[in-house]
Parts: structure tokens; C-alpha cells; sequence
């Protein structure tokens, strides 16, 4: 008997030492991993899907390992970033399927952060109502993200790319959104760099409002239904960006409305319904800007003044610049340097200084058509409304859009034949007067 209890003790010992523990332990899952994780440690995790939602409260590194995957449970945040979780650093992960449900009164995101001076880089996001979502987090760099929305069903029921609610001084560079409802959302959000974004398929590719001194620079905004929507701030600098192909009745590049004291600078404006549309805004500068081939390069609201409008470049828009509910005041020019008007205003320039040698007015009836009918906008192309121009130029009807006291030559060449429309005259004159002096004498 006792040499069977020998016997029976001693297999137990041999399978215990032949088959390692965590063969018979559950294996853990990613909240447990984070917990055990120490602060200030990294968590190297595998080509695998780990199950969210989990939550992080310390300092600690989450780095994935090229098909690492997180995917939520539909019902709440895939990863959750709050206090004191100061300096987290997510990377190379793919995180999906947040929750997109309303009912709640907080708004889900793939990833929410709580905290300050975190890292969000290469990380790819899906299937949640919101990208990434700051809140009161500021000092954050966020890089090479791509965010895809749901893209589907009404704008209300979709989330933005990368939302920014009372957040500072972060940085978001080199990344993609596209299919949210809006692209890139500010909202109280002062002093963040955003460099290096592309935009499309969104309501907004930009959507702003109540936000001071922000730079946006090199950035991509296209084929969304507008660009960039700046409310409500200032102090602002768009410089280097793009924006191209929004069209529809109510579409834009870039619409600054009730906005002052903005930098507007070496962007392109290309095949946008208006390039650029003010409205409520003054002190605004816009300088060394392309517009080409838009519908309306530049629209103007009365209630906006005092824009300047200097080294801007103006080529084969169907309208170069339109002011509607009556003329506002505004300075085409700054240090003597206006605008180039392509080729459809042909300037002269005889002593070949790159300034026209007269100033381009430019008169137009349309105004109040579009104030009155927005629909206008449909047809600024058809033979129609060069007809109701034409008319309205004979009989004196039209109004005085913009004057450039200075506006420049740029790649124009002054034509012979406009040299001659000018100095025809002169020689007329001057022959006349030529033949009644002799005859006099």
C-alpha cells in the first residue's frame, strides 16, 4: 500500500515536471496584460487579435507587431487613454470595432484619450463612430494614422476622424481620414500644428469653430462637400494646403465665416465650387494663393471687409472674384503688388516692370442673382448667363466687383495687337492735329 502511494506521488511529480504550467492556465487577455505591464514598460504584443475594450491609467508602451489587432466589442471605446495614464505610446496596431450607438451620452471612440503627452502612431482604425477622440488632452503627437468611418446610412449617425474637444498644443502630421462625417473636428481647441493630413469623403474635410491660433500646413483637403470650415476664431495660418474638387449649390475650398486676423497663404484652389467663400470675417489676409479653374474663385459677403488680397494668382475660373448683398471694402493690393487675372483681363505693360500699366476694374450683374437664387450657381457655365452679363454690361446695370490699382503681369505677354488697340488712337489724334496745323498755315 504505501509503496502504491510512492508510486502514485512519483508520476505526479513526473507529469508536473514533463508538461510546463501554462498548459493548464487560462491564457490572459490584453487588460490583464496592460495591468501587469509596469509603468514606463512595454508591452510587446503579437501578430494576433486581442479583444478590447480595455483601459489604460499608467505611462506604458503598446507596441504591435505588424498584424496586431484590438477589436472592441461594439459596445463602448476600443482603448480608453485617462488619468494619471500620462504618456502613453500606442504603435503599429489596427483597432476596430468601437461602438456606433447614439443612446449614450458619451461618444465612442476607437481610441479616447484622457490624458496628456501620448503618441499615436501608425495606427490603422475602422468600424467606430469616432477616429480618435481628445478630450481636455493636450501635448499630444499623433502620426501616420489612417482612419476610415463608417461612410454609410445620415451624417448624424457617423463619427469624425480626429476629434478635438478643449485640447492644446498637439501636433497631428502625416496621416489619411476618409468616410467620416467630418474629417479633422476642432472645437475649442487652441494652438495645435496640423501638417502633412489628407482628406476626403467627408461633410467637412476641416470642421472648425471657437478654436484660436492653429497652423495648418501642406495639408490635402478633396472631393469632400467642403473643405475647410473656419467659425468663430482667429489667429489662424493656412499655409501650403489644398483643396480641390468640392462641387455643389453650397460647396467650397474654404469658407472663413465670422472669423478675423487669419493667415491665408501659397495654397491652391483648383475645381472647387467657390475657392475660397467670407462671410462675417474681416482682417484677413490672402496672399500668394492660386485659383485656378474654380467656378467662383473668391466669394465675398458684404458683412465682410477688409481683406487683403495681394500676389494672388487667378487663372481660368468661370468667375474670378463675385460680391454679393453690395460692394464691401476690401484692398487688392499691399506694397504696391496686386493680383495676376490670367489671361481672360489682358493687361499692358510697356515699361515692362511686371505691373500693369492701368488698373483692372471689374464689373459684374450676377450678385444679386445669386443672392436671390442660389441655384445660379448651377448654371454660371451656360451660354445664358454670359448672355444676361452681355446685356446687363450695355445697359449699364452692372456693379464694380474689385478694382486692382497694381495688378500684375505675371506670365502674360503684352500682345502687339493690344499695344496697337491702345495707341491707335494717339495716332489718330496726333495725325489729325498734324494735317489742321498745316492746313492753318
Amino acid at each position: 500500500m504505501r509503496k502504491n502511494r510512492v508510486w502514485i506521488i512519483g508520476m505526479m511529480l513526473f507529469f508536473v515536471f514533463i508538461f510546463p504550467t501554462h498548459y493548464f492556465t487560462k491564457e490572459k487577455n490584453l487588460q490583464e496584460l496592460i495591468d501587469e505591464t509596469p509603468s514606463n514598460g512595454m508591452l510587446l504584443l503579437q501578430d494576433k487579435t486581442y479583444e478590447g475594450n480595455v483601459v489604460i491609467s499608467k505611462p506604458i508602451t503598446i507596441k504591435g507587431s505588424g498584424k496586431t489587432h484590438i477589436k472592441g466589442d461594439g459596445t463602448g471605446n476600443v482603448i480608453l487613454i485617462k488619468e494619471p495614464g500620462h504618456g502613453v505610446r500606442l504603435e503599429n496596431l489596427k483597432i476596430s470595432h468601437g461602438s456606433l450607438s447614439r443612446n449614450s451620452l458619451e461618444e465612442y471612440s476607437a481610441v479616447k484619450v484622457l490624458s496628456d503627452r501620448n503618441v499615436l502612431k501608425d495606427l490603422t482604425i475602422s468600424d467606430s463612430f469616432h477616429g480618435i477622440y481628445l478630450s481636455g488632452s493636450h501635448d499630444n503627437n499623433i502620426s501616420r494614422v489612417h482612419v476610415t468611418g463608417v461612410g454609410e446610412g445620415e451624417i448624424g449617425g457617423q463619427g469624425n476622424g480626429i476629434q478635438l474637444i478643449r485640447s492644446h498644443r498637439n501636433q497631428l502630421s502625416d496621416s489619411d481620414i476618409k468616410n467620416s462625417r467630418d474629417g479633422i473636428y476642432f472645437y475649442y481647441a487652441n494652438d495645435n500644428v496640423t501638417e502633412g493630413v489628407d482628406v476626403s469623403h467627408t461633410r467637412y474635410g476641416l470642421h472648425y469653430m471657437y478654436s484660436d491660433n492653429n497652423r495648418f500646413y501642406n495639408n490635402n483637403f478633396h472631393l469632400n462637400t467642403g473643405g475647410a470650415a473656419i467659425m468663430q476664431s482667429k489667429g489662424i495660418e493656412l499655409i501650403g494646403n489644398e483643396f480641390s474638387y468640392h462641387q455643389g449649390t453650397r460647396a467650397f475650398g474654404l469658407m472663413i465665416q465670422a472669423s478675423n486676423e487669419n493667415k491665408i497663404e501659397d495654397n491652391r484652389f483648383f475645381y472647387n465650387q467657390r475657392g475660397i467663400y467670407f462671410d462675417l470675417s474681416q482682417h484677413n489676409d490672402i496672399l500668394h494663393n492660386d485659383f485656378h479653374q474654380n467656378q467662383i474663385g473668391v466669394e465675398l459677403w458684404t458683412s465682410s471687409s477688409d481683406q487683403i488680397f495681394s500676389l494672388n494668382r487667378f487663372y481660368n475660373n468661370t468667375i474670378p472674384v463675385i460680391t454679393v448683398g453690395g460692394q464691401s471694402n476690401n484692398e487688392w493690393s499691399m506694397d504696391q503688388k496686386g493680383n495676376e487675372w490670367g489671361s481672360s483681363i489682358p493687361l499692358l505693360d510697356l515699361n515692362r516692370d511686371q505691373i500693369g500699366d492701368i488698373p483692372v476694374r471689374y464689373e459684374s450683374s450676377l450678385a444679386k442673382l445669386i443672392e436671390d437664387q442660389e441655384l445660379v450657381y448651377l448654371f454660371l457655365q451656360s451660354p445664358a448667363i454670359l448672355i444676361y452679363e452681355k446685356i446687363n454690361q450695355f445697359l449699364h446695370k452692372q456693379e464694380i466687383v474689385f478694382e486692382d490699382p497694381y495688378p500684375l503681369v505675371g506670365n502674360q505677354q503684352t500682345s502687339m495687337g493690344m499695344v496697337w488697340v491702345l495707341l491707335l488712337p494717339l495716332i489718330l489724334f496726333f495725325s489729325i492735329y498734324v494735317q489742321r496745323r498745316k492746313a492753318r498755315s
